[in-house]
């Protein structure tokens, strides 16, 4: 498989050699040894630390999807109530997926490149009353970053569990579980947290636990048994035990770093590249440059250029940025400047290199 020296697709993230290496020790038995509880605890403490809330944090061995998933399944059943609060791919996905489970679903709809309006929702909660709300921080493929705090306040006003995909926010931005009155907020490992895409976590609160207790999933992704289960040294399935170690090794370098000069460091980098993309004429997708994620720019493709041919050349050149899908395909690429990726240099030689090739 062909590699890029300068890479800076918006996940999975070039994974630093310190975590790799850790991938390369033998711990033993995971589901035996008390040493992994303790590991597993510590790396959940840890968790609830970057991401401020005094719930749980499960983390679960598979990719992100599997926080999605799980985190749904385990509190809706078909005919409960679900309002989607969808500006982009992410939200209208998960609309999609409470659809295929057989709840009602009514979606709120905005413009991809524009933020949710907190009034419009709220409007449609009190008279939808839905069981749960879901919402996206950050709309991975348009690079919005969306305020969240407003919707659980709406949230909270109904009586609604709220329900949040930070999977390319957290650890880039920063995210206040319990401030924003979040009942189930998804992640992943492999963006900000610089992972191989292998843990799905999971932050639960105790409201959201009663909901799970009532729904009583079964299944693979079943967040119920990880409410005693570690505790009880009982897990439902063989964990990744080099997974859980790379992510307290991960977590612990964010919080020794100090969270706010993690935050900084993505912000400055996104404004960099931000006035790089102004300087060569490029247009982000963005409406306003504060809705842009600082973990990820989506760039308008010139319109007398053709994106496959543009990344053909950028790859010859050692780069390689993220295109993007569904009816942003073609029309944007992406530069994933999160986790180990946010680094001025980094994003600079790429940008040296896209300069290049829009001049010639």
């Amino acid at each position: 498989m062909k590699t890029y020296p300068i890479g800076l697709v918006p996940g999975p993230v070039s994974v630093p050699k310190d975590i790799r290496e850790v991938y390369t020790v033998d711990f033993g038995s995971a589901d035996l040894e008390d040493d992994f509880f303790e590991l597993y605890r510590k790396a959940a403490d840890l968790m609830k630390n970057i991401l401020s809330t005094k719930g749980d944090a499960v983390i679960m061995s598979g990719e992100g999807m599997l926080a999605l998933w799980g985190a749904l399944k385990s509190v809706v059943s078909p005919g409960k109530r679900v309002l989607a609060v969808s500006n982009g791919i992410f939200g209208e996905g998960i609309a999609q997926m409470a659809r295929s489970l057989g709840c009602e679903v009514r979606e709120v709809s905005f413009d991809y490149d524009s933020i949710p309006d907190p009034e419009v929702i709220r409007k449609e909660a009190l008279t939808f009353r839905p069981f749960i709300i879901t919402a996206v921080h950050c709309e991975t493929p348009s690079g919005v970053l969306n305020p969240v705090k407003p919707i659980g306040e709406i949230a909270e006003e109904v009586g609604a569990l709220f329900y949040v995909d930070f999977v390319s926010s957290a650890c880039g931005t920063e995210v206040l579980v319990d401030d924003w009155h979040i009942d189930l907020g998804l992640l992943g490992s492999q963006k900000a947290l610089s992972l191989p895409p292998d843990l799905a976590i999971v932050t639960v609160s105790e409201k959201a636990w009663d909901a799970i207790a009532a729904r009583n999933y079964e299944g693979y992704d079943a967040l119920l048994p990880w409410r005693d289960g570690p505790g009880k040294k009982e897990l439902p399935y063989t964990h990744n035990w080099h997974a859980v170690a790379a992510l307290f090794k991960a977590a612990d370098k964010l919080l020794r770093e100090g969270l706010e000069n993690v935050y900084k460091r993505h912000e400055d980098v996104k404004n960099y590249c931000l006035k790089r993309l102004k300087n060569m004429g490029l247009k982000v997708f963005a409406g306003e440059e504060r809705y842009s994620s600082p973990t990820v720019t989506a760039v308008c493709v010139p319109e007398n250029r053709n994106w496959e041919i543009l990344n053909s050349s950028l790859r010859e050149r050692g780069v390689v940025l993220g295109g993007s899908y569904g009816p942003l395909k073609g029309r944007l690429f992406r530069i994933g400047h999160m986790g180990s990726q946010a680094d001025k240099e980094l994003v600079g030689k790429a940008l040296d290199v896209l300069q290049e090739i829009l001049n010639n």
